[in-house]
């Protein structure tokens, strides 16, 4: 693409008209609005740097002003505005429909008219060339609001007339439904507003692929990594959400630092792409289907995202804030381009105040799809076929429809909650949902199918990555927490993290790291194949090779499948707490759970009891098992070793001897994983009455212990702790148990190790936590829902700030 500096004809003549993108920045903002002066911005101060930005001009905002003044337009606009309704979503589609037909009725003046066409002819140079004509207001790209999508774009704009004609058409988009209610809503006068048309060089993004990417975690605002979503041809389907695009989280140090920085990456389905319209056609562009092959395979290459981030990075510095960019790589000169940037709006205005939502119950689960910014909403649910009956939504129901595009904006406010069939996390509707601070379920997929038009749901965006819809409207809790006034603990309060979706905004709970990071969550959740069925994926039969080649979709081969995967969830959450410890156990699965994954009723035994059987310690060192082992081992040390994330330790479950515990240590470091080397501490968890009884032995081999208080009261009282005619006597609390952690503790201390608590006990019963503290225990890591409640009952202060002991969260 060309994409040298545009040198407009008489320049000092056109300016109160046109002026070229190299010739604005912000100090423009009034000039050429938001959008049109950060283009500016960025080729004047980061070309330089390495971020590509696609030239060409920009009609200025008194230009605008003028058009306005033709025959009393602007007053004529003003008034209809000044008695307008903007609830009634009626009145307001007949009011912006006559305010852009008088707009499309007046002519630009012969001037611009002039201006535009010899700006066009420089910027053409003689050749047919595709432009992009943007709309760029006044009050734009604003760090308090985006208005990003009120005012129309075109795309693949060819010739002089079309070029006039879009122009016109961005004009008349200032006062389109969704940008007048846009307007009221934020606060902003329509008669302050103007309007400035950028036209910059199209990017062939149709042969190639395009997305939007943000410099923090749009979901939990977690500000140390860069959000890339991609997507095959223009990026209009990405904005829109009509199509479900592959995912990049790039760790913001890592890049830095030179190391491997991509976090985790997720395949979106990607099925259908926006091309441009064949020569002739009436429309300028298309959307066709994406092939089969194209789809199974990420967007982007891993250096291709990492290029995009580093842009991404400069952006943000020279900004200073966190940034929303929309990205594209010509597929012509396979160059990444910079289309447009804009402060990001929705976390940058929060503060340290902390909101967590919680279902009392849940429901049958009616769809779910991906959720969208972490709150419960209900009420009756209101299918919506098309923008022109989306009047039909009413105050306090659940909007459901197959996507939502700018214009349904003057109703989404009304809504409890929305629910589409398409779309990601970077989609109008999660967008919207999350300015207007209410949860969204994106890429149902059959939403509109499945919820029947005026059934009560309640939608839930509280439980990780997946939003839920369910039956009937559910009982929840909202607790607002202000981190800024949490008292000082008397111990260190870790976490227990499984689910790697979450972890960002469980890093946004007060924390001293996590203490139990479930290896076998993530191998569960993001990977649910056994690792020999992957290590012997040749022998497999055929129809189970096609069901693993389905999971394993847009990675190399099954080895480096369960590798970077587990890698990629490994490091998400040492990522989201670091520099803080971040403690992994290491798999323990026992043979019955192992059998569920996909392929693994070819390799586990059947065994009458295997919470007592084939697990921890006793698997990584037995024969058949090793290689399945050292998969764990390689992912640990790729986190470690090549994305630099030494905050992870490791934790060995299940130890049942010390002669395991020396093999065990043994197998470790020959996998690279040293006790001492490069800041690795290996702990143990203590969990057998055995661990205890023989704490000083064990400690030989590890730098400290964990207790876990689920498996050592099962084995010191003797009871099955699935087992539910056992239940009530259960209790971690027993005389028995607590004398044998308060051994382990003794232990701990006397050689200067590290003794911390895993288990459920502290996070059920804060008197056994206040206990644990007393005996002198290093931490309590607890689940994240009882963090913030166990904290202040430690502190000595409830949650509602009176003395004692608060209620359970």
């Amino acid at each position: 693409m060309d994409n040298t500096p545009l040198r407009l004809p008489g320049k000092n003549a056109l300016s109160e008209y046109v002026l070229s993108f190299d010739a604005v920045g912000l100090r423009d903002i009034e000039r050429v609005g938001g959008k049109n002066a950060s283009i500016g911005e960025m080729i004047g101060a980061l070309t330089q740097l390495g971020v590509r930005v696609p030239r060409g001009f920009a009609t200025t905002a008194d230009a605008f002003r003028e058009f306005l003044g033709q025959g009393g337009l602007g007053g004529r606009i003003n008034a209809e505005l000044d008695a307008l309704d903007s609830a009634d979503v009626t009145a307001l589609a007949a009011c912006g429909a006559r305010i852009r037909r008088w707009i499309m009725d007046t002519p630009l003046p012969p001037p611009l008219q002039q201006a535009l066409l010899g700006s066009f002819r420089a910027m053409a140079a003689g050749r047919d060339i595709a432009v992009a004509v943007r709309s760029s207001a006044t009050a734009e790209d604003l760090p308090s609001a985006s208005f990003a999508g009120q005012q129309e774009t075109f795309l693949n704009v060819r010739g002089e007339a079309a070029l006039l004609h879009a122009v016109h058409e961005v004009y008349a988009s200032l006062y389109n439904d969704r940008a007048i209610a846009y307007r009221v809503h934020q606060g902003f006068a329509h008669a302050q507003v103007a309007l400035s048309v950028g036209v910059q060089h199209m990017v062939r993004s149709d042969l190639g692929t395009s997305g939007v990417m943000f410099t923090l975690d749009t979901d939990s605002g977690f500000r140390e990594v860069v959000f890339i979503t991609s997507a095959y041809g223009l990026g209009e389907t990405v904005v829109q959400g009509a199509v479900n695009p592959d995912e990049f989280y790039v760790y913001k140090p890592a890049l830095r630092a030179g190391r491997r920085s991509i976090l985790r990456r997720g395949l979106g389905a990607k099925a259908i792409k926006m091309v441009y319209a064949e020569a002739g056609s009436a429309e300028r562009v298309r959307t066709v289907d994406v092939p089969a092959a194209e789809r199974a395979r990420f967007s982007l290459s891993d250096e291709e995202v990492e290029a995009l981030a580093r842009q991404a990075l400069l952006i943000e510095k020279h900004y200073g804030c966190p940034m929303d960019i929309e990205w594209a790589r010509d597929g012509t000169d396979g160059e990444l381009y910079i289309l447009q940037a804009r402060p990001e709006t929705v976390h940058s205005r929060e503060g340290r105040t902390l909101n967590r939502y919680a279902l009392r119950a849940r429901s049958r689960v009616v769809v779910e799809g991906r959720g969208i910014g972490g709150r419960i909403g209900s009420g009756r649910a209101r299918i919506v076929r098309s923008a022109a009956d989306m009047a039909q939504v009413q105050p306090g129901e659940v909007l459901v429809a197959d996507m939502t595009d700018p214009d349904w904006e003057p109703v989404m406010k009304r809504a409890a909650a929305i629910v589409t069939n398409r779309g990601g996390r970077t989609c109008h509707a999660a967008i919207i949902a999350r300015e207007l601070g209410i949860p969204a379920v994106v890429g149902c997929g059959t939403a509109t199918e499945l919820i029947s038009d005026g059934q009560e749901v309640t939608v839930s965006c509280a439980e990780g990555d997946t939003g839920y819809v369910y039956e009937g409207l559910l009982a929840f809790d909202q607790q607002r927490v202000e981190l800024d006034s949490m008292p000082p603990a008397p111990v260190r309060i870790m976490m227990n993290v499984g689910n790697p979706d979450r972890a960002f905004a469980f890093a946004a709970l007060p924390h001293h790291g996590v203490g139990l990071a479930r290896l076998e969550f993530i191998i569960n959740r993001m990977i649910g194949v056994h690792p020999r069925a992957l290590l012997e994926f040749e022998r497999l039969e055929p129809a189970l090779q096609a069901t693993i080649r389905a999971h394993m979709a847009g990675y190399a081969d099954p080895i480096s499948f369960y590798v970077e995967r587990l890698s990629e969830g490994i490091a998400q959450i040492a990522a989201a707490f670091a520099p803080e410890p971040v403690i992994v156990r290491l798999s323990d699965f026992k043979s019955n759970e192992y059998a569920n994954l996909i392929g693994g009723r070819l390799y586990e035994p059947h065994e009458e009891n295997p919470m007592l059987g084939f697990r921890g310690a006793a698997r990584y060192v037995d024969a058949a098992f090793r290689p399945c082992f050292e998969l764990e081992c390689r992912a640990l040390l790729r986190v470690r070793e090549e994305m630099g994330l030494r905050n992870v330790q490791v934790m060995v479950p299940f130890v049942r001897s010390v002669a395991e515990a020396r093999e065990v240590t043994e197998l470790l470091a020959a996998n690279g994983l040293r006790r001492g080397e490069r800041e690795l501490k290996l702990i143990m968890m203590c969990e057998l009455p055995s661990n205890a009884l023989l704490a000083e032995e064990f400690l030989q081999y590890f730098d400290g212990m964990s207790i876990g208080s689920n498996d050592l009261t099962q084995l010191t009282l003797g009871l099955d702790r699935d087992s539910a005619l056992m239940a009530r006597a259960f209790d971690e609390r027993d005389a028995a148990v607590k004398a044998l952690i308060a051994m382990a503790i003794s232990a701990c201390r006397r050689q200067g190790k590290y003794i911390g608590i895993c288990g459920q006990g502290p996070s059920d019963h804060p008197d056994l936590a206040r206990w644990l503290v007393e005996q002198g225990i290093d931490s309590l890591s607890l689940n994240p829902d009882t963090v913030v409640a166990t904290w202040l009952f430690l502190a000595g202060v409830a949650p509602d700030g009176r003395a004692g002991r608060p209620e359970k969260l």
